[in-house]
């Protein structure tokens, strides 16, 4: 928590403000119940109209100053709030930005959008409260009963006696409640990922007919949340009747006591109204302290949270994206014995992998599901770390480069991810510097340029987020022209070209070849990588073959076994 709350540093003078202003308002609260004793008893009882005037206008000079100390009070607080949310929400993005893929993994995405929203909101909520009651309500209940001790001992120790009963309750709930807060947080984390997964596969579940499945997953997961929620709320509501109660008691006795005293003589009817005036207002201050237990615990819940993330390392450096610090590479690419293991997984994505790929190569990497043929081509970029051996490109070991390489080095994966905005601005996403004619060439390579011209504006044209009004083989060219613009040395293809037709995936290909970069391409198809410079074959993480595809013909029983398979495939739909 402390780490989170370190932010208000930058925001101490608006802080401070805040703080001194509402002590302000403090002040004159604890002088009211006075100053109202002296227009009883000086006033009223002496039947003195200018005292009455006198101290009546002093009354309201007071409550204009609080007043006015109250509305620049809220206006400094929530400067600090929302100034510590945004720089909050800033440095999450920033630090989840720069986790590997490995590391990022480990949060759940929908925990994430909790985390930087519904977390940050109970943080700001629990700032402003602080500034604003927070301090305010325990200050005016210790000095209360000090200004209440100065004016009638016996009277005001009633209220001394009843206030630690109070706290007393007040930390016991408030423990129980923060415990229930984490509980309702974490659930809501899984509410969430429910919802992004249908909203995501929307079209499936449709296709499945899975919507009485998915919404009665839905309701267990809301049901539970409910539940736990009223339970938490249950339990902070409950402290205001508990509070009542005894202050209550507590009063009744006052008002008793304060009339034996006043039968006697030992006390004034002022003393007495002004001590009613203070456990009055005591009252209403722990009254605030229900809603202050469920901030401060809900705060308290979203701060640890917040801190899971912001206390992570990042793995990689932030780089300025400049086209001074491209094409460094020539792009020949040295794996040394590598191997690579999922952390927390018992599974090995590569392991031993050896081999040396010259610049402008063509390697095809085939294998079956699982075999490791994405893990080895995240090794590349930099986006996997290997757990053993050495990777060199242009004969430098990467952990010199780093994240670096990456300015020549590009990954277009399977599922063609896009964003919102134009079909120009998805192609020029790596390049800011890409004029009209780079645009259009990079489409025309990726055999996308004649479909674009059929949209009503064209490059100009506005696609949903991941590209929702595109089919899955446009998405793809769209996703290979970006990568084209960025004019790599090195081009990484994740079984990316999988929704072509076999002559648009054959004149892609010829594309790529004219560029001249270093290609990796994962596939399925042998026909796809038949004329790379060389062939892998992956067989559960292992390099079990390399070559050309005449070589791995006569000397590979897997490869051939693969080849026949496809082809016969081939003779028969030719048939």
């Amino acid at each position: 928590m402390r780490r989170v709350f370190r932010y208000t540093n930058i925001y101490k003078k608006s802080m401070m403000m805040a703080l001194f202003l509402m002590i302000v308002e403090l002040i004159v609260e604890l002088i009211q119940p006075v100053i109202m004793a002296k227009i009883i008893d000086d006033g009223i009882v002496a039947e003195d109209m200018s005292t009455i005037y006198l101290y009546g206008g002093v009354l309201l000079l007071l409550t204009l100053l609080a007043f006015a100390a109250g509305i620049t009070s809220s206006y400094f607080a929530a400067n600090v709030s929302q100034g510590v949310g945004h720089d909050l929400r800033r440095d999450m993005y920033q630090n989840i930005q720069m986790f590997s893929p490995m590391k990022i993994q480990q949060f759940a995405t929908s925990t994430l959008l909790t985390r930087m929203t519904n977390d940050v909101i109970q943080i700001q909520g629990l700032l402003f409260a602080f500034m604003r009651i927070m301090l305010r309500a325990p200050l005016f209940i210790i000095f209360g009963i000090v200004m209440s001790l100065t004016i009638n001992i016996s009277l005001a120790l009633i209220l001394f006696a009843t206030i630690p009963i109070l706290f007393g309750i007040m930390a016991f709930l408030m423990l129980k409640g923060m415990r229930l807060f984490q509980l309702v947080q974490r659930k809501l984390d899984h509410l969430n990922n429910i919802v992004r997964e249908n909203l995501l596969g929307i079209k499936l579940i449709k296709a499945f007919h899975r919507m009485h499945f998915e919404n009665s997953r839905f309701s267990a997961i809301n049901d539970s949340l409910k539940d736990k929620n009223k339970q938490a709320l249950w339990m902070m509501e409950i402290v205001m009747p508990i509070v009542m109660l005894v202050m209550n008691l507590a009063m009744i006795v006052l008002i008793w006591l304060g009339s034996l005293h006043l039968q006697i003589g030992s006390a004034q009817a002022g003393e007495v109204v002004a001590i009613i005036n203070y456990a009055t207002r005591m009252l209403a201050s722990f009254g605030v302290f229900s809603f202050l237990l469920m901030n401060v615990s809900r705060g308290r819940a979203s701060a640890d949270r917040i801190e899971e993330v912001l206390k992570q390392k990042p793995d990689d450096l932030v780089e300025e994206q400049d086209q001074t610090n491209k094409n460094r590479l020539k792009g020949s690419v040295t794996f040394q014995d590598v191997s690579f293991q999922y952390p927390n997984k018992n599974e090995i994505g590569v392991h031993d992998i050896s081999f040396h790929v010259g610049h402008g190569e063509k390697v095809g990497i085939l294998g079956e599901t699982g075999s490791g043929k994405s893990t080895l081509l995240h090794l590349i970029p930099y986006l996997y770390q290997a757990t053993k051996g050495k990777i060199y490109m242009d004969e430098m070991p990467m952990e010199e480069l780093g994240n670096k390489i990456r300015f020549d080095v590009t990954l277009v994966p399977q599922e063609g991810f896009l964003f919102s905005g134009s079909i120009r601005d998805n192609i020029a996403w790596g390049n800011d510097n890409l004029s009209d004619q780079e645009v259009i060439k990079a489409a025309k390579e990726a055999q996308l340029h004649d479909f674009i011209l059929t949209l009503p504006n064209q490059y100009e044209t506005v696609i949903g987020q991941r590209g929702v009004t595109l089919s899955g083989g446009q998405k793809q060219r769209l996703s290979i022209a970006r990568a084209l613009a960025d004019n790599p040395s090195i081009l990484l293809l994740d079984d990316s070209t999988s929704a072509l037709d076999a002559e648009t995936e054959y004149q892609v290909l010829e594309a790529i070849r004219r560029r001249q970069c270093t290609t990796f391409i994962v596939s399925q198809k042998i026909s796809s990588v038949i004329d790379a410079n060389q062939i892998f074959l992956l067989d559960k993480g292992s390099l079990v073959g390399k070559g050309t595809h005449q070589a791995l013909l006569q000397s590979n029983s897997l490869y051939q076994k693969i080849w026949q398979s496809q082809h016969k495939k081939e003779v028969a739909v030719n048939e």
